[in-house]
């Protein structure tokens, strides 16, 4: 959602704001209610003066309940939290100015691990440690999974507290699947064979839906397709894999899936695929699972009885990974905010409390172990089979830089407009250019 560090101004600045929104977390638009807020403990030193904290956080059926907790419980006497609705373009814009002087307009800001490493290695951020340490018992910190933890750490260091995890998972319609006696896909192959079948009925003319936004969510696609197979863009040294075999059998699987899919593709983003959903105009969708729990709404479709969930499938048989990708999300510190950070780690601490956490689900995947359960989340079982089997991200912070710069490229190769080969060369070679100018 952010990176880089003081004077971006110019053709920099919309470098950076590219980077940051080339991965979608869980996107915009949420459908969870201040009524999610859930009353807990926030015991911190009260100030001398009268406080004010701003709170920056996209608006999301799975952080709304950790930002509306926030907010509820740790206002009080002389402290006042304020969190403004903000889309997720919004709050990437707003991220990149709040990093960019000596002093900015946010005190807490939602993070991800992604980019984490971004903002740690430009000093961005601040290191949480020492707050961990000081009140783990207090806010029963050990509590949150190691792995979340480590998804939010940049050399050895935590820069982000864990509050959610999103991993994808698939939606299907039991019903349409059921009628032609179909089970969940568990490869890219079987997933088209459901989509012909679906197809032969007449009733679904695009059975497949995914996020392939051209601006954003392809690429994060791309990544989770290469990812199946055991690749990420980056090796652990750094060093661009576009070229590999791997790279190519991702692009080729996106590729075969494209007569399934409405031809808009790389203009949806998750609400578009939910909103397919939602109409019946598809019969199964790869998404974040934060989107997941919107979908059982009867308030929002009148389908909501006739959703399945399952993990997605992998690439083929011997892919080691699913196709998926891990977003964990938190709460970091900005390093210039003029607010005792003592304070602020406190309030993010009591947002992702034991109660915090436990009223979240199921709208969100808490960070704490042992949260999700299939009595508690229609979706558990299908996150719990996908988060063990997806593979875990690098955390490189020359990740987000080069995945802006090979979009457009991979756009280019998905819609046909430039063949594989070619396309695999050009990300190779743009992803060494950014590599060397991050």
């Amino acid at each position: 959602m952010r990176f880089h560090k003081h004077l971006r101004t110019g053709a920099a600045a919309l470098a950076v704001v590219a980077s940051l929104a080339s991965v979608t977390a869980c996107g915009a638009g949420s459908r969870t209610g201040e009524q999610a807020a859930t009353a807990v403990e926030c015991d911190y030193t009260m100030p001398a003066a009268d406080t004010t904290v701003n709170v920056l956080a996209y608006n999301s059926s799975a952080i709304d309940p950790f930002t509306n907790t926030m907010v509820k419980s740790c206002t009080r006497e002389k402290v006042t939290l304020k969190h403004d609705p903000i889309d997720f373009g919004g709050q990437v814009t707003k991220t990149t100015a709040t990093l960019a002087g000596d002093s900015g307009s946010y005190d807490i800001i939602e993070t991800y691990g992604f980019v984490v490493p971004g903002f740690a290695s430009k000093g961005d951020i601040e290191p949480l440690d020492d707050y961990v340490a000081k009140y783990a018992d207090k806010y029963k910190l050990n509590a949150l999974s190691k792995e979340m933890r480590s998804s939010m750490s940049y050399d050895g260091k935590l820069y982000g507290l864990p509050m959610q995890a999103q991993m994808y998972v698939m939606a299907y319609r039991k019903d349409v699947f059921d009628a032609a006696g179909l089970k969940p896909p568990t490869t890219f192959a079987e997933m088209i064979d459901a989509a012909k079948a679906i197809q032969a009925k007449g009733e679904i003319k695009f059975p497949i839906a995914l996020p392939w936004n051209a601006t954003a969510d392809i690429s994060t696609n791309y990544q989770a397709a290469m990812n199946s197979n055991g690749k990420d863009f980056l090796d652990s040294s750094g060093k661009p894999q576009f070229t590999s075999g791997e790279s190519r059998k991702a692009l080729e699987a996106m590729k075969s899936l494209l007569p399934y899919m409405d031809p808009q593709v790389t203009t949806f983003d998750q609400p578009k695929v939910q909103q397919q959903m939602f109409n019946g105009t598809a019969a199964m969708a790869i998404m974040f699972s934060g989107r997941m729990n919107d979908l059982t709404l009867p308030a929002n479709t009148k389908l909501a009885d006739k959703f399945a969930f399952a993990a997605p499938p992998a690439l083929e048989k011997s892919s080691p990974h699913l196709y998926s990708r891990l977003s964990v999300d938190g709460w970091s510190i900005p390093k210039n905010t003029k607010l005792d950070k003592d304070l602020l780690f406190q309030m993010m601490a009591a947002s992702v409390s034991e109660d915090a956490s436990k009223a979240s689900v199921p709208a969100a995947y808490p960070a704490r172990e042992g949260m999700v359960s299939e009595d508690s989340s229609k979706y558990a079982a299908a996150a719990n089979a996908t988060i063990v089997k997806t593979m875990p991200a690098p955390g490189s912070p020359s990740g987000a830089p080069v995945t802006n710069a090979i979009r457009p490229v991979l756009v280019q190769v998905i819609t046909g407009q430039l063949d594989i080969d070619a396309g695999m060369q050009q990300m190779q070679s743009l992803a060494e250019k950014a590599i060397a100018g991050s």
